[in-house]
């Protein structure tokens, strides 16, 4: 099973974006049960990172927003893809501008 971009979800969303409220929400329940079905026994968390909340979604995201600081690694691939599309607006200027900082990942 895949998580991101998974076809059911995003079949889901134009569900729900062409105002089918019921069939967005059965979709996305078939989604987080097959989800809830294939990852109970694995590691589900894609990020990198060495961190004690490796896996605990519910603790990360509360710590992320208590702080406010930045995002779960997790999300960074979401967002920079987002932040791609705005940056094409400046010819991707601003990569000029930013120095990405030194992390400990996971191993593999």
């Amino acid at each position: 099973m895949i998580i991101d971009n998974n076809p059911k979800e995003i079949e889901a969303m134009e569900a729900f974006h062409r105002g089918d409220r019921k069939e967005g929400l059965r979709l996305q329940e078939e989604f987080a049960s097959e989800f809830r079905e294939e990852y109970k026994d694995k590691d589900h968390c894609s990020c990198k990172k060495a961190c004690r909340y490796h896996g605990n979604c519910k603790e990360c995201v509360a710590i992320h927003r208590a702080h406010q600081e930045h995002v779960p690694n997790c999300m960074r691939p979401l967002i920079n893809k987002k932040i791609k599309i705005l940056s094409e607006l400046t010819e991707h200027t601003i990569a000029n501008e930013i120095e990405p900082p030194k992390e400990t990942l996971r191993k593999e």
